[in-house]
Order: C-alpha cells, then sequence, then structure tokens
C-alpha cells in the first residue's frame, strides 16, 4: 500500500487516509439522497438514478484514487443535475434520454480536451472573472432550486390561464406563506444546515437530512409507504442502463435537424460547466495543500497526454460523466467537498478508495433513503448554493469592467433559471465590455465564436 500510493512521501498514514476518506464520504453523501430526488422529476425511476449515482461514484473515485492517486471524491454535480432537470428537460424539452445522450457526450467531449492541446487552448481562453462567475451562479442557482422545491418562493401569475398552457409567463415572485408543514419542515432543515455548517459539525450535511427526515415522521411527510427496496431499485436499473442507444436515446436525439443548434450548445453547456467546477476545484484546493504542485499545472497548460497528475485526475473526472450517463445519471464531477477530507490530511489515492467502499455499502440504505422527502433535503441544497457562490468574493465589483459580465454569467443564471443562460450573458456582454473598452483584440476567439453561437440560438429559438 506504501509503494503503491507513496504515503511516506505525500506525509500521510493509513489512519489519516481512512479518516479523510470517512470525512469526505459523510459531507458529500447528501448526494445519494438528492439527486434521485432531482432526475426523477422528469420520469426516471427513483431506484435506477439511486444505482445509477453510486455506481458512477465508485467508478469515478476509484479511477481518481488508483490511477490519478489523488484524494478527490467523484458524484453526480450539484447544479448540472438541477440543470438537466429543470434547464434541459423541462425548459427545452428534451426526454430525459436524450438528455442522458448529451451527457455521454459531454463526457466523450472532456475526455478528447484532455488528452489533447485543445484543453489547454480553452483553459486559457475564459478570463478569471467569467470562471469565479459562473461557479458561483452554479451554486446561486443550486439554491434556488432549493427554495423553489419546497414552494419556499410562490409565483403568481399574471395570466393564469396562459400558465396552464405551460411554458414561461409573466408572473409576480413573493415569499410563500409559511403555513404548510412542508415549509416548517424545510425551515427546520435550513437552521439545522446553517447551524451545523458554521459550527463544522463533521458530516453536518448529512446530519441535517437525517435529522430533519426524522423530524418529518410525526408530521406525516416522512413515510415508508412509498420508499424503494433494493431489489426494487435493481429492478429498475435496466430501465436507465443503456437508455442512451435506445430508439428514445440517440436516434430520437438527432432526428430533427432544426434542434441540432439547441443540441450543440446545450453539449456544450453541460461540457464548459463541468470542467471549470472541476478544476476549480483541483485548482483551489490543490494548490494550497501541494497535491497539485505548480509544475502540475504549468504541465496541464503546455503539455498533452498524461503527463501530470492534474490531467490523469482531468481524464477520472472525464470518464466517469460517460459511465455514468449509460448507467443513468447525470454529470459525474469531482465534488469541492473533498476538501474536507483534504483538511482531514487526506493527500493520496488511498481516501478516494475508502470514499468508494463506502459509497458501496450505501446501496443497502435504499428503502430509508427512498423515504426521506424532498423538504428534509431543500435546506443543505440552499446551503451548498451558498458554499458555491463563494467565490464571488473573487470579483472585483468595484470595477464596472469585471461587474458587468460577472453579474449577467452569476446573477442571470438564477433569474433565468438556466446555467446554460447564465454562460450566454456572461460571454456576450463581456464581448461587448471589451469592445467598449477598445480591448476587442485581447478577447480569445473561442470566446467570440461561442457568443455567437448563444446569439444564433436566442435568434432561432425567437424565430421558431
Amino acid at each position: 500500500m506504501e509503494k503503491f500510493f507513496h504515503l511516506k512521501e505525500n506525509g500521510t498514514t493509513v489512519s489519516t487516509e481512512i479518516t479523510a476518506g470517512l470525512t469526505t464520504f459523510f459531507a458529500m453523501s447528501y448526494i445519494i439522497v438528492v439527486n434521485p430526488q432531482v432526475l426523477s422529476k422528469t420520469g426516471m425511476p427513483w431506484g435506477g438514478v439511486f444505482l445509477a449515482t453510486i455506481i458512477a461514484a465508485v467508478i469515478g473515485t476509484l479511477i481518481m484514487g488508483l490511477f490519478a492517486n489523488v484524494p478527490y471524491a467523484q458524484a453526480a454535480g450539484m447544479g448540472l443535475n438541477a440543470f438537466f432537470t429543470y434547464t434541459v428537460c423541462f425548459g427545452l424539452g428534451f426526454t430525459w434520454q436524450e438528455a442522458l445522450c448529451m451527457v455521454f457526450l459531454c463526457g466523450l467531449i472532456n475526455i478528447f480536451i484532455t488528452v489533447t492541446k485543445i484543453r489547454k487552448m480553452i483553459i486559457k481562453s475564459i478570463p478569471p472573472v467569467l470562471q469565479h462567475a459562473i461557479g458561483a451562479g452554479i451554486g446561486l442557482f443550486v439554491a434556488y432550486v432549493g427554495m423553489l422545491n419546497v414552494g419556499f418562493i410562490k409565483f403568481t401569475p399574471s395570466d393564469p390561464s396562459g400558465a396552464a398552457n405551460g411554458g414561461a409567463i409573466s408572473a409576480t415572485p413573493g415569499l410563500a406563506t409559511l403555513n404548510t408543514p412542508t415549509l416548517w419542515l424545510f425551515l427546520i432543515g435550513l437552521v439545522l444546515a446553517i447551524v451545523f455548517t458554521v459550527t463544522k459539525v463533521k458530516a453536518g450535511l448529512l446530519l441535517t437530512i437525517v435529522i430533519t427526515a426524522i423530524i418529518g415522521v410525526p408530521m406525516g411527510l416522512t413515510s415508508m409507504s412509498n420508499s424503494v427496496s433494493i431489489g426494487e431499485a435493481f429492478s429498475q436499473l435496466p430501465t436507465t442502463f443503456g437508455a442512451i442507444f435506445s430508439a428514445q436515446g440517440f436516434p430520437a436525439l438527432f432526428s430533427n435537424p432544426a434542434r441540432i443548434p439547441l443540441v450543440l450548445v446545450t453539449i456544450f453547456a453541460f461540457s464548459m460547466s463541468d470542467t471549470f467546477d472541476t478544476i476549480g476545484t483541483f485548482i483551489g484546493t490543490g494548490r494550497r495543500t501541494g497535491i497539485f504542485s505548480e509544475e502540475d499545472e504549468k504541465s496541464l497548460e503546455n503539455g498533452s497526454g498524461f503527463s501530470s497528475k492534474m490531467d490523469r485526475a482531468l481524464f477520472a473526472d472525464s470518464i466517469a460523466t460517460s459511465i455514468g450517463s449509460i448507467f443513468g445519471t447525470s454529470n459525474t464531477t469531482t465534488y469541492v467537498e473533498s476538501a474536507a477530507g483534504i483538511g482531514a490530511g487526506g493527500r493520496t489515492g488511498l481516501t478516494s478508495v475508502v470514499v468508494s467502499i463506502c459509497f458501496i455499502l450505501s446501496i443497502f440504505l435504499s428503502p430509508l433513503i427512498s423515504a426521506v422527502p424532498s423538504a428534509a433535503t431543500a435546506g443543505v441544497l440552499v446551503i451548498v448554493g451558498c458554499m458555491m457562490a463563494s467565490s464571488l468574493k473573487e470579483i472585483a465589483w468595484n470595477n464596472i469592467d469585471e461587474a458587468i459580465p460577472a453579474l449577467f454569467a452569476a446573477v442571470f443564471m438564477a433569474y433565468s433559471y438556466s446555467i446554460s443562460y447564465g454562460i450566454a450573458g456572461g460571454f456576450i456582454t463581456y464581448c461587448i465590455v471589451m469592445t467598449c473598452k477598445k480591448k476587442a483584440k485581447e478577447v480569445s476567439a473561442v470566446i467570440w465564436v461561442v457568443a455567437a453561437l448563444f446569439i444564433l440560438d436566442f435568434v432561432c429559438m425567437a424565430l421558431l
């Protein structure tokens, strides 16, 4: 074990790595509950998504630990699962099978750009202000989804008859009247999540879900009557496994030529969100702790293939996304909660192996996990969103040149209820600002092309 993971070289021990692995797992284990709840709204079977989430997490995290030898864990990404459900399926009208196809292609694209110099070009082309704003915007979006899931924020349509026909309409937002058990349980969970997070209680988010779910029993919100057994979960897995290769998958996705531009833009949104979430996590936690050295970062920018630990870690992240889509879950990405295990002393892939073992054991808890109501997880979503929004502090808000594109990329992401539209707003306004400052030549060709594609997409949707 010492020879394989280089424990002494990385200044760690087996016991420290085990402790770090347990810490990371309990910090991110809420996804086992939340992801099936989010994706099942699209019509996907809860049990199938539950197992797909765990399988993708196990495979991706094992590759991260055994191939890259870094202490990072993977699972279905928060924000990306919301984008999958609320934007791609509900907003754009794709089926969940078609959405999984786009996730699969996103993984293949990320694998390609990881093993070629295209990755370097993309990384260098996105200005830091937009990278920070996109990451923070996803956090705001996640928090917003948490509030909407329990009806904490309500919308009064100006045209009730139009609302009945579906689609976006004019409506006045407002705070809901706090007179239902669902909202009471949500507020209890939110307070617990705040207290546990601020006081740095280990596994605080998971503890929040457990306590809130127990409180929901006498309130009639937590019930085993609709829970999914282990056998039922496995019986549902064939519905999602390989769905991308069925008639409802790739053949349906590309059956309408008019939708292809929208498909390409959506795949791009998946890919970019996934890529920069991962790179931000690696650089933000790895540089400070020495897991990734400056040489690793330089090799990432200037090399090709697997010339650094970060190359191998990015490859593991990309592989997990494609594998997860085959089994039936949205983008699998590297979790920022890995920082909890790193803070506990995790420095090698042994930490990741421990996390994988914990995910495998969690399969046997499906009857209890499926009984957890959305009100017990909504508060956790809000706090996770708050933590993800921390990159807003990296933006110079007193500089209007940065503030304008950052605002559109981050805040507009929540306002429009779409990660891709937030990215579009950031890219387009960045090009406008730089043109007004007579610095258009400093904008990467990649940014110009993507901004033009977004504008073309908006025009096509307006005309269709």
